[in-house]
């Protein structure tokens, strides 16, 4: 079994569970040495996996992460971690937007900002951000969470371009429905269903599928492929 990432190591935020626990599981098959980020003390990701508490809610916090990411050198960044909002344009609460806006789009700058100087030395770094399908498309009810990622969609492909040049590749991946445990307790079966039939492979992406591009856009083999939004969605974005 070959391992197209050994003797390099990977960050991959919100990594205890979901979509970012397959990542880390993709990564660590491919050879990489990784370290997931979860809010909980005691977390845990995959096992094989080294553990970092860090709570992107919090401004301090974020910041302490960002500068323990500073001096570990990581040759690859996954910025997973991100929270969700539903509600009416005219019942956001700015707070929650804020929140919103510190967990989904100013965690991932600072931590791409630390994570950058060591993989300029180097000359190679990948840098992939998770954003969402309601950052290629609109939706009622999801402007707080859409804003978010519109905005990391932008911020990747404005530092994608600065960073080319020192040997960094930096994308988006930007994923439809997914079937995670989430999904399964806030759909339930049948909601499972009637959203499986509106996408036109008539089916929910599985977390692993996501990490197969992932872990591609972060490895040795992508080296042209810059600062663009990767929809994963089984073609909804195009109906």
């Amino acid at each position: 079994m070959t391992e197209p990432l050994n003797g390099k190591s990977a960050l991959v935020t919100g990594g205890t569970r979901g979509i970012g626990y397959a990542i880390a599981q993709r990564l660590m098959a491919d050879g990489a040495a990784v370290t997931v980020t979860g809010t909980k003390p005691d977390g845990a990701g995959p096992e094989g996996t080294a553990y970092h508490a860090a709570d992107f809610s919090d401004p301090a916090d974020t910041q302490a992460c960002a500068d323990w990411v500073a001096g570990a050198g990581f040759d690859i960044l996954v910025n997973n971690a991100g929270v969700n909002k539903i509600a009416p344009f005219a019942e956001i609460d700015p707070e929650d937007f804020a929140r919103l806006h510190q967990i989904n789009v100013t965690a991932p700058f600072l931590l791409c900002r630390a994570a950058i100087p060591a993989m300029r030395d180097r000359g190679w770094g990948r840098i992939v951000n998770i954003s969402s399908l309601w950052g290629k498309i609109a939706k009622e009810q999801r402007a707080a969470y859409g804003a978010t990622k519109f905005g990391l969609d932008g911020l990747t492909a404005h530092m994608a371009a600065e960073v080319a040049r020192d040997g960094i590749i930096a994308n988006c991946v930007a994923p439809g429905f997914i079937e995670t445990d989430m999904t399964r307790t806030f759909l339930g079966p049948q909601g499972m269903v009637e959203l499986a039939a509106q996408v036109p492979v008539r089916r929910l992406g599985q977390p692993e599928e996501i990490a197969a591009l992932v872990a591609w856009l972060a490895g040795v083999e992508n080296t042209y492929v810059s600062g663009q939004n990767i929809a994963i969605d089984g073609g909804f974005t195009r109906v």
